[in-house]
C-alpha cells in the first residue's frame, strides 16, 4: 500500500506555532491535501509573525483556528474536545521551545495546547529551534518527559540554521515528516515481536569492582521507541543504564553477560532482532566474596570468554526471522564487519567507527555503515542517535518488503 493510500481520507490536525520554519507548512499542507487528507490547521498567534492566516486558511480550504475563544466561524468552546476526537494523527510542526515546555507541562492557554491535551490520537511533535536552545537542558527534559507522556517527537535535522550558525534545528524535510505520518498511521510492524538489546553488561571482580564499557544503551532504548511507534510488540532487554524504557516497552533488565544470554534465548523467537548491546568479551574466572585490598603493587586477574549472544542467535534464527548485529570498531572497520556478519550469520550489521568525530559511546549523535548480507552496504550521515535508529529501520524494512 502506497503513502496515497495511507492517507487518503484520513483526518489530520496540524499545529503551526512560532518558529521561523513555519513557512514550509505551506507547503507540507499542500502534500497532505494532495494525498487525500483532510487537514485542519490550528495555528498560534505568534505562527502568524512567519505565515498568514489567509495562507494556511487557502491551503487547507478550513477557518484557521488559534483562541479558545475565538469568536465568528461557528467555534465553541468546547471544540478542542471534539477536534481532539476527531483526528486521526495530530502533528505539530513547526514546534517551538514554547510550544513544548506548555505540553509537557500540562499548559493549556490556547486552541493548539488544550487540543493536544484532548487528542485522543497519536500527536508527532516535530521541534524547530536554534542549537543552543534545542540542546538546552530545559528543552531537553522537557522532550523527555513528553517522550515519557507517549508524544512521538521527530527530531530536527543538522544543518544551517536562520541565525547563520550551524547545528540541530532545523525542521525536518517534508517528505521526512509525511513518511512519519505514514508510519504512525498504518503501524507497519502491528503484530510483530521485535527484541531488541542495549547498555553494558557488568562482570564482578568482587562485591565493589565490575568489569564494564562506557555504552550507555541510547542507540538501544532509540531503536526500542521507533518500533513501538510502528506498531511492534517490543521486549527490551538491557544492562545498568539511566535510561527510563519508552512507553510500551516489556523491559528486562540484566546486569552480567550470562543473565543477558538467558533473557534473549527467552524471547529467541522474535520476527526481529536488534543486538546493539555491548556485552563485556570477558569476565572474571572467579567473582571473590569480599573486596579485594591493595596490599600488592600488581595484581593478576584471570578471565575467560564470555557467551558469544550474537553468534547463539545466528545459529538458532530461522530464515523468516531478521537478526541484526552491531560492531563497534576502531581500526579495519568494514573488514571486520563483514567478518562478523558471515561467522555469525546476520542478515545485516551495523558498524560504528570509535574513532570518528561525534560517533560511539556516550553521544548524542552517530554516524554508522549499515551492511547487508546480500553485499549492500549504506553509509550514514552524522545524526542524532533518535534518526540513527530510523534511517536504519527504514531501510532494513524496505529492504524486507
Amino acid at each position: 500500500m502506497n503513502t496515497a493510500d495511507q492517507l487518503r481520507d484520513k483526518r489530520l490536525l496540524l499545529g503551526v506555532t512560532g518558529s521561523i520554519a513555519a513557512y514550509k507548512t505551506a507547503e507540507l499542507i499542500r502534500q497532505l491535501r494532495k494525498l487525500g487528507a483532510e487537514v485542519q490547521v490550528i495555528a498560534t498567534r505568534e505562527a502568524f509573525q512567519f505565515i498568514t492566516s489567509t495562507t494556511l486558511a487557502t491551503l487547507c480550504g478550513r477557518k484557521i483556528l488559534t483562541g479558545l475563544f475565538d469568536e465568528g466561524g461557528g467555534q465553541t468552546w468546547t471544540q478542542h474536545i471534539t477536534l481532539g476526537h476527531w483526528a486521526d494523527l495530530f502533528v505539530i510542526a513547526p514546534a517551538t521551545a514554547q510550544t513544548l515546555a506548555k505540553l509537557a507541562h500540562g499548559f493549556s492557554d490556547n486552541m493548539l495546547t488544550a487540543t493536544a491535551l484532548a487528542a485522543r490520537c497519536p500527536v508527532l511533535l516535530c521541534p524547530a529551534m536554534d542549537h543552543d536552545m534545542y540542546m538546552h537542558p530545559a528543552v531537553r527534559s522537557n522532550l523527555e518527559q513528553l517522550q515519557n507522556l507517549g508524544y512521538d517527537i521527530l527530531p530536527p535535522n543538522y544543518g544551517e540554521l536562520a541565525s547563520g550558525l550551524v547545528g540541530f534545528g532545523r525542521l525536518p524535510e517534508i517528505n521526512e515528516i509525511v513518511a512519519h505520518l505514514v508510519i504512525l498511521l498504518k503501524g507497519e510492524l502491528k503484530g510483530k515481536h521485535a527484541l531488541v538489546t542495549a547498555g553494558p553488561t557488568r562482570e564482578p571482580i568482587d562485591p565493589v569492582r565490575v568489569l564494564t564499557n562506557h555504552s550507555t544503551g541510547t542507540m538501544g532504548f532509540a531503536l526500542a521507541k521507533d518500533l513501538v511507534r510502528r506498531g511492534a510488540k517490543v521486549t527490551l532487554v538491557t544492562g545498568p543504564t539511566w535510561l527510563e524504557a519508552p512507553r510500551g516497552v516489556d523491559r528486562v533488565d540484566v546486569t552480567t553477560s550470562v543473565e543477558m544470554l538467558n533473557a534473549v534465548l527467552a524471547h529467541k523467537d522474535a520476527d526481529f532482532i536488534f543486538m546493539a548491546a555491548a556485552v563485556a568479551d570477558y569476565t572474571p574466572d572467579k567473582a571473590l566474596a569480599s573486596k579485594i585490598k591493595k596490599d600488592e603493587d600488581s595484581f593478576v586477574l584471570h578471565l575467560n570468554r564470555t557467551p558469544d549472544i550474537l553468534a547463539r542467535l545466528g545459529e538458532l534464527c530461522h530464515d523468516d526471522q531478521i537478526l541484526v548485529g552491531f560492531a563497534m570498531e576502531t581500526e579495519n572497520g568494514l573488514e571486520n564487519a563483514r567478518k562478523k556478519l558471515a561467522q555469525k550469520n546476520l542478515d545485516w550489521i551495523v558498524l560504528n567507527n570509535l574513532n570518528e568525530k561525534g560517533a560511539g559511546f556516550g553521544t548524542e549523535t552517530n554516524r554508522v555503515t549499515l551492511i547487508g548480507k546480500n553485499g549492500s552496504l549504506y553509509p550514514m550521515e552524522l545524526m542524532s542517535k533518535p534518526e540513527t535508529a530510523t534511517a536504519l529501520l527504514d531501510r532494513i524494512l524496505t529492504d524486507c518488503a
